[in-house]
């Protein structure tokens, strides 16, 4: 099973919101997960980012894949950097 750290849309029309999720690659967007690692929400200013760190770099180091969009939000936050110093400083 391969697991990716993706966003699912939440919120209404013209008002999105989302979490971050632990999922199985095959399932839907807006579908299945395994596990809620934090929010996202674009439309407040500045947009709101609220992520466990722990949550994070666990499935980090399980081999969890982040799409494109959650890895740019954990760079952000300096999750990435702390998971590539962590797997690199061995």
């Amino acid at each position: 099973m391969m697991v990716k750290l993706r966003l699912t849309r939440m919120g209404s029309k013209k008002k999105p919101f989302y979490r971050i999720v632990a999922s199985n690659s095959v399932s839907p967007r807006d579908g299945r997960f395994i596990e809620v690692i934090g929010t996202y929400n674009p439309v407040a200013q500045p947009a709101i980012v609220s992520i466990n760190e722990e949550l994070a770099m666990k499935w980090l180091r399980n081999g969890a894949q982040p799409t494109d969009t959650v890895r740019a939000l954990f760079s952000a936050e300096g999750i990435m950097t702390k998971f590539h110093n962590e797997k690199y400083s061995k």
